[in-house]
């Protein structure tokens, strides 16, 4: 089975920003690095002024890392205080998924930026949608200076409502890099324009790193 991973958008909602970080940096994410199949974890922050403001990205093993009795065990034997902050949460989305490729070097720590898009598309236009990552969108893309890794992933389970069905995390050196002509080349084509405007869902999401995760 393929690596997977956990995606994870959080609102502070009414729980203070300073409650929120501590709780997630030194309770709640620590506790997800003790069940066996999760890797490692990074919190971002929202740099496009969007709401959720905050994603998490735990790497998997393999997606159903989340049917396993240890991660169950998490909400089972949850403290008070998780309780009480995660019924503050003003958006808790949690969506696991498959990896079905990756391009680029992967740089062995956490990416400063992170370009996420997410999108559903209609029945029978997968193979297109496919074909153009591999064969304009990824190579224009790694062409452009300081894009790193792309990963694609496909949704298996959205634990908190409907998620698009399709996920690529673009590694950037900095925001900087979608000012590249280069960038704006690559979302000019017509391809990559008769794709977005099939698409049934889309996100467009940009995220500058916090911290990583610690057990």
């Amino acid at each position: 089975m393929a690596a997977g991973l956990f995606y994870v958008y959080t609102d502070p909602g009414s729980v203070g920003e300073a409650e929120f970080h501590d709780w997630y940096d030194h309770e709640h994410g620590p506790a997800r690095l003790t069940v066996p199949g999760f890797g490692a974890a990074y919190r971002y922050r929202a740099l496009d002024g969007e709401k959720p403001p905050w994603l998490a990205l735990y790497e998997l093993d393999r997606p159903d890392v989340i049917d396993s009795p240890e991660y169950k065990a998490l909400g089972a034997n949850a403290s008070d205080r998780d309780r009480a902050v995660g019924a503050g949460l003003a958006t808790l989305d949690r969506r696991v998924y498959e990896q079905i490729s990756e391009d680029g070097p992967a740089a062995g720590h956490p990416a400063p930026v992170i370009l996420a898009v997410a999108m559903s598309v209609p029945e029978g236009s997968e193979d297109d949608v496919a074909a153009w990552y591999t064969e304009e969108h990824i190579p224009m893309l790694l062409a452009v200076p300081g894009w790193r890794r792309i990963r694609r992933f496909r949704l298996t389970r959205a634990l908190d409502g409907p998620g698009p069905d399709f996920l690529s995390v673009h590694e950037l050196a900095g925001p900087e890099v979608l000012e590249e002509p280069g960038y704006r080349a690559a979302i000019s084509t017509p391809w990559r324009d008769r794709v977005v405007a099939s698409a049934l869902r889309r996100e467009r999401r940009v995220f500058g790193l916090r911290n990583a995760i610690r057990a």
